[in-house]
């Protein structure tokens, strides 16, 4: 089949479930432009700051939600169960779920002060809930944390050209924001001089690669990602990590421009099988594709990220929208991207070829060389080093957004919560998390992270019940989540169930932790049941 028909087809639904869901979610959720914000009512100079253009917090939502998983997720799957339930799973996913679930979650923090998931879970569900939830989310993005440090640092080994411009981002990003929030720059000026100076960055990088010369560079590389991402976890959102994401945003969307312009201008022939096989190695298309597909289709991190810090630099309700929903369509478009890269960039034999690439488990690779192959006509011979820079993007923003999010948590959850004081401090927690990703990062404990692949479609179901619950109790109709809320929560069963099943008697940490997560489900679903029926009881008097 033509890929390009695909993209546009792919395209054109994106488009229809943006306008259909504009007109009911904003009205589900009475959206309005003249209600004060979190960012507004309580601007504190660090964390609630109100975006001077809603684009920088649009660039800074994307570039976190996006991170690897667009990529990873579905050229992993379509290796192994073909192209065509991958598509699908993305433009459906991303339509009926996602964008429902990302918007939602935005919109339900705004309405709580810009309060956390974790927290209104407690106002919705009660105190239990709230810590069997917290702790949950804690762990979870811990290993977010350590998993985007591994991927950053092995970008850093395999493409050297580009550690000058990832890191010197940082400091053009640091001056971007004085120019925008000190000095009063014009944003179109401060914008245009800050990418020439990111253009003559890679061409710098691009001349003098930098590469570590010792024993185990990954470690070291890991180990100076998590000093920023610690630094840049407590510093204020306006200094660095609302301009950095929006810069790193141009990255993105000039990656998604020239991969669909190389798709108009070649549109090569998909080369994999539309279905490869219904059963693999690997599990059942149904559900373990739908766990391994998370980003660029749905996403419990997303949800994270909505509350976590988008919520509270949002300065209008208008924008809530454009920013929630129309951020994860642009990730779908991205994973769609992903996968015209690898099936139809790449042959389907020989020994250069989709399968013989990914059998030695360079996806970083696989995906860029299929990326360098269709954006061929517009890139060129750097089609290949720019993918690898723009990924890089995406996953820095993530890991620097997600260890802010875990701060929040953290404090909430020990500081607030358990009465730990000492881990109700801001740098002292930023330590105490970094130290644990480091720890699941470099040791034999990595192996626990296949499992919790489930973990994040599982936050993404119970935030939508949470939301669906809320949403209940305030005599709105709250079906646009629920349904989504209860596919994905028997997805997630079902792949715990066959987690479990697979690692008894074969692996007991993951085998305990499946079971874990199999015990936390029936325990949030038994109270959300509960607050259900204690809600239609209410409204029945």
């Amino acid at each position: 089949m033509n890929s390009l028909t695909v993209a546009l087809i792919s395209i054109l639904v994106f488009g229809l479930g943006y306008e259909f869901y504009r007109r009911k979610l904003t009205l589900m959720w009475d959206v309005s432009e003249t209600r004060k914000t979190p960012a507004l009512t309580k601007y504190n100079g660090a964390d609630y700051v109100p975006s001077k253009n809603w684009l920088f917090l649009f660039g800074h939502h994307f570039s976190s939600i996006a991170g690897a998983g667009p990529i990873l997720g579905p050229v992993i799957a379509c290796a192994i169960w073909g192209w065509l339930p991958a598509v699908l799973w993305v433009v459906l996913g991303s339509v009926f779920i996602g964008g429902v679930h990302d918007f939602s979650a935005l919109m339900i923090s705004v309405r709580n002060e810009g309060s956390s998931i974790a927290d209104i879970s407690e106002k919705v569900l009660g105190q239990k809930a709230k810590i069997f939830f917290s702790v949950f989310v804690f762990l979870a993005l811990i290993l977010v944390i350590a998993a985007f440090a591994v991927v950053t640092a092995k970008t850093f080994i395999s493409t050297p050209q580009i550690v000058i411009p990832t890191f010197g981002l940082i400091g053009v990003a640091v001056i971007f924001g004085f120019m925008i929030y000190k000095w009063n720059v014009n944003s179109f000026l401060a914008t245009a001089v800050s990418l020439a100076v990111v253009a003559l960055l890679i061409l710098l990088g691009n001349k003098y690669p930098l590469g570590l010369r010792c024993a185990n560079p990954k470690v070291v590389w890991i180990l100076i990602l998590f000093v920023y991402a610690g630094a840049a976890s407590v510093a204020p959102v306006n200094l660095l990590l609302q301009p950095r994401d929006y810069l790193s945003s141009f990255f993105l969307f000039a990656g998604l421009i020239a991969g669909y312009a190389g798709l108009i201008f070649s549109h090569p022939h998909i080369n994999a099988p539309a279905i490869a096989t219904f059963n693999s190695v690997k599990g059942l298309l149904w559900p373990t594709m739908f766990i391994i597909i998370a980003c660029g289709a749905n996403s419990g991190f997303h949800s994270l990220v909505s509350s976590g810090t988008t919520s509270k630099q949002l300065s209008n309700e208008k924008y809530a929208f454009r920013i929630g929903y129309g951020a994860m369509i642009a990730e779908g478009a991205l994973a769609i991207l992903a996968i015209l890269a690898v099936t139809a960039g790449l042959k389907w034999e020989g020994c250069n070829s989709y399968p013989a690439l990914m059998r030695g488990g360079d996806w970083i690779g696989t995906f860029a060389a299929g990326f360098g192959e269709i954006s061929r006509p517009v890139m060129g011979v750097y089609g290949s080093f720019f993918a690898m820079l723009f990924l890089n993007a995406f996953v820095m923003t993530t890991l620097d957004t997600a260890t802010r999010i875990t701060r929040y948590v953290g404090q909430e959850l020990f500081g607030s919560t358990f009465k730990i004081k000492i881990l109700g401090n801001s740098i002292v927690m930023t330590v105490f998390i970094v130290v644990l990703a480091y720890w699941f990062s470099t040791g034999p404990q990595a192996r626990v992270w296949p499992v919790f692949g489930a973990s994040n479609q599982l936050i993404a179901a119970l935030v939508l019940l949470i939301i669906a619950a809320w949403l209940f109790f305030k005599g709105k109709s709250s079906l646009f989540v629920f349904v989504p809320g209860v596919f994905m929560l028997v997805t997630t069963f079902f792949a715990l169930l066959i987690e479990v099943k697979h690692n008894f008697g074969e692996d007991n940490l993951l085998f305990a932790i499946s079971s874990l997560l199999l015990i936390m489900t029936v325990f949030m679903v038994y109270e959300t049941v509960k607050k259900f029926i204690k809600i239609k009881e209410y409204h029945g008097r």
